[in-house]
């Protein structure tokens, strides 16, 4: 039986104060992205039910997971945080570009986070890594092949409020906040979908099961949420709205289509945006 996930945004990084420290490279958490980690340790009640914990390389997420679910390392000693690059944020600005794998091993050295599958060049937002909803959909859908496929029943999944939209495929209120609908450490479960589903959100045929997450009644039910997560035809229509809310908020993911989107009035010169 494929494992429950319970999917969890990272605390609040120095990034989200202002837009201003979007400029700030790969950042640290704020003393109350600290305190946020502390109150999510003390109000999840699965940390004995966990048996694998994941995170995006990033450092506010593997500090997040580290503080989190630190019940679970002290009942664990050989488990590690698993930080996996598909799981990364979605832009290329600088604050969602994580360290080089030499410098991120220095500063766990001696912490439980197991970095084999940081490689260099991980951190480098073209090709896999780009920021492009194609290449987005692709790295996440991959990741919850990969999950759906472990052995362990109970999994946890730190990552970003961008992101966790692709990853979950659920769409509802992704304009909420800013980039997300997700606020910080607030996590959700789900389960994988009996069906196997075939084609994106997009309509695109794929090469295999999708790997569709559905998340569990309890779980909206926490977050003050009615009847089931809408359906996939449902979220279909929510990606296209998701995304366009995105770029009216001036999020789009690459940092060169957000200097463009600041042209008075759209210009446009021989096709592209001066």
């Amino acid at each position: 039986m494929p494992p429950i996930v319970h999917c969890v945004r990272h605390a609040q990084g120095v990034h989200n104060l202002c837009t201003a420290n979007h400029v700030i490279h790969d950042p640290l958490l704020t003393d109350l992205g600290n305190e946020q980690c502390r109150t999510l340790r003390d109000s999840f009640a699965r940390h004995e039910h966990i048996d694998l914990i994941t995170a995006s390389p990033l450092r506010r997420t593997i500090y997040t997971a580290l503080q989190s679910f630190e019940p679970v390392f002290q009942a664990r000693p050989n488990l590690k945080v698993i930080a996996l690059p598909d799981t990364q944020e979605t832009s290329d600005v600088a604050c969602d570009t994580g360290s080089e794998p030499d410098a991120l091993r220095k500063e766990m050295e001696g912490k439980p986070v197991d970095l084999s599958w940081v490689y260099e060049g991980w951190n480098v937002k073209s090709g896999r890594f780009a920021p492009t909803n194609k290449a987005i959909k692709d790295r996440a859908r991959a990741a919850r092949r990969w999950l759906k496929g472990r052995p362990e029943k109970e999994i946890v999944l730190v990552t970003h409020g961008g992101f966790l939209h692709y990853f979950t495929e659920d769409w509802e209120d992704s304009s909420q906040f800013q980039g997300t609908g997700w606020t910080n450490t607030e996590y959700r479960t789900y389960v994988f979908s009996e069906e196997e589903d075939r084609d994106d959100l997009e309509g695109y045929a794929l090469d295999g099961d999708n790997a569709t997450l559905v998340e569990t009644l309890e779980s909206r039910q926490r977050r003050g949420k009615s009847g089931p997560m809408p359906s996939r035809e449902q979220q279909k229509t929510l990606y296209k709205i998701g995304t366009q809310g995105w770029d009216d908020q001036g999020l789009q993911l690459s940092t060169a289509e957000r200097e463009a989107a600041k042209v008075p009035e759209g210009q446009e010169i021989e096709g592209v945006r001066a």
